[in-house]
This record gives C-alpha cells, sequence and structure tokens, in this order.
C-alpha cells in the first residue's frame, strides 16, 4: 500500500481542521479551537488503488509561520486554501484578505522544495456560507491556473467535495513530476 503525506496550510479560521476532521472520521467540528499541529492517518482506495494518507493538519496563525518549513519539508502534497507536487492550500470562500496569505504560502512551498512544479491543489472552503461569499469561484480558478494547479471548492459542514479533495490529492502526487534528485515525502494542501 502506497502512503502519502499530505501537510495541509491555510490562514488561521479557514477550516483546515475541519476538513481533515471531516475526511477522516465523517463529523463536523462546530467549535472553532485554533491548532498549533495535529496528526491523522486513514487509508483509502483512489482509482482501484488502496493508498494510507498521512495528514498534518497546522497551525494557521504568524505565531507558529516558522514551523512551515519544516512541515514542508517533510511533506509530499499540499493543500492550500482559500479561507483561510505536493502541497494543499486551504482558504475561505467568505472572506477576501486570505486571498492575499496564499501567495507567500505557496513561494515557501517552492522555496523550500526547490521546485516549481509541487503537488498542489488550492482549495476554496466553507462554500456553505455562499450568502457571505467574499472570494468569486472566478478568482481562485485564475490562481490555481496560474500556479498550474487544480482548484476545488469545499465544504466542511456539509461535507461537499471533501473526500473528493483527498482523493485529488493522491492523484495530483502519482503524477507529480518532482526531479529525480527530490526525495518525495510530503504534500501539501493550502485551504483558504
Amino acid at each position: 500500500m502506497k502512503e502519502y503525506k499530505v501537510v495541509v496550510l491555510g490562514s488561521g479560521g479557514v477550516g483546515k481542521s475541519a476538513l481533515t476532521v471531516q475526511f477522516v472520521t465523517g463529523t463536523f467540528i462546530e467549535k472553532y479551537d485554533p491548532t498549533i499541529e495535529d496528526f491523522y492517518r486513514k487509508e483509502i482506495e483512489v482509482d482501484s488503488s488502496p493508498s494510507v494518507l498521512e495528514i498534518l493538519d497546522t497551525a494557521g496563525t504568524e505565531q507558529f509561520a516558522s514551523m512551515r518549513d519544516l512541515y514542508i519539508k517533510n511533506g509530499q502534497g499540499f493543500h492550500p486554501g482559500l479561507q483561510p507536487g505536493q502541497p494543499a492550500v486551504v482558504s475561505a470562500v467568505h472572506t477576501h484578505p486570505v486571498l492575499q496569505d496564499i501567495r507567500p504560502m505557496r513561494d515557501q512551498i517552492v522555496r523550500v522544495k526547490r521546485f516549481e512544479k509541487v503537488p498542489l491543489i488550492l482549495v476554496g472552503n466553507k462554500v456553505d456560507l455562499e450568502s457571505e461569499r467574499e472570494v468569486a469561484g472566478s478568482d481562485g480558478r485564475a490562481l490555481a491556473q496560474e500556479w498550474g494547479c487544480p482548484f476545488i471548492e469545499t465544504s466542511a459542514k456539509s461535507k461537499t467535495m471533501v473526500d473528493e479533495l483527498f482523493a485529488e490529492i493522491v492523484r495530483q502526487m502519482n503524477y507529480s513530476t518532482l526531479p529525480e534528485k527530490q526525495e518525495q515525502c510530503c504534500t501539501a494542501c493550502v485551504i483558504q
């Protein structure tokens, strides 16, 4: 069974932990409790191949920003988010300033990994809060296109596209073209 290390990055309060816990346990965390660092493990099947995801849910506050280099160095995939290869970035779609936080996170991933085409998925979380939305889906898609990565809108609360997100992270890591000298160990997901 193939193992993948996923790092979930994003600003504080964008739903990184809620997405991760929803994926791993099938439950939604109602109360916001800032994370310092949590580790999860889950077996899944993607495209008929069994896989194990080791997911590092990181702190979103600047207080722990110095730890990001270590997370990124040890990750294979990254899941960056909007609400807030191999990185994932998560952000929230209901707060526009989060977009300003995402570029530096991706730049940091590229700097630490020393490779421009790291597996990365840009995530727009909290789509269930449509009436409070400040970030247009077209903005997320445009940024993802600029970076050459997928963009997925999710909701941890309604479990919208949560399983699909983590399956896509595995696909991105499988199709990654990291240089042979580069040891593949982690992926990140950025959530806004």
